[in-house]
Order: structure tokens, then C-alpha cells, then sequence
């Protein structure tokens, strides 16, 4: 698989609510960053889906690089 394209080099705040479902890009390609939406389809990249356990504010990453898939880790600082 290639490595995905940096989005951007810094993260989106986003306001997350309880039992809503959620898919992070993790190809870098999608117009509504941070979500995706669809333009992986046959590039063998797949959106890390989840379920927000609880409404809070969080900082998604744009850059891709992040150890911790979906969540910004400041790994857009060494880019």
C-alpha cells in the first residue's frame, strides 16, 4: 500500500457526539477532511470508522502521519 497524502499539517477541530458514527480518511485524498468520503475506492485505503463513546471536542489529524489513527498526535510537527 502507498503511503497516504498529507492532507494538511495541522488538525481539525471537531465536536464529536455520543453514539454518532464517525470515518476518519486515512488516504488524505477526500474533499471533507477529516471525514471521508469515498475517494480511497481502489487505492487499498479504507476509513478507520468508529462510535463516539461519549460528546466531547477533539482535534483529528489531517497529515495522515499520526500513531493514534484518526486522533492528532503532533506528528504533523516534523513534517
Amino acid at each position: 500500500m502507498a503511503n497516504p497524502k498529507v492532507a494538511g499539517t495541522s488538525p481539525i477541530k471537531v465536536s464529536l457526539e455520543a453514539g454518532k458514527t464517525y470515518a476518519w480518511c486515512t488516504c488524505g485524498e477526500s474533499t471533507n477532511q477529516p471525514f471521508c468520503d469515498g475517494k480511497h475506492k481502489g487505492s487499498g485505503f479504507a476509513p478507520k470508522v468508529w462510535v463516539a463513546d461519549e460528546t466531547k471536542d477533539v482535534h483529528l489529524c489531517t497529515c495522515k502521519q499520526t500513531a493514534n489513527p484518526g486522533f492528532c498526535d503532533g506528528a504533523h510537527k516534523s513534517l
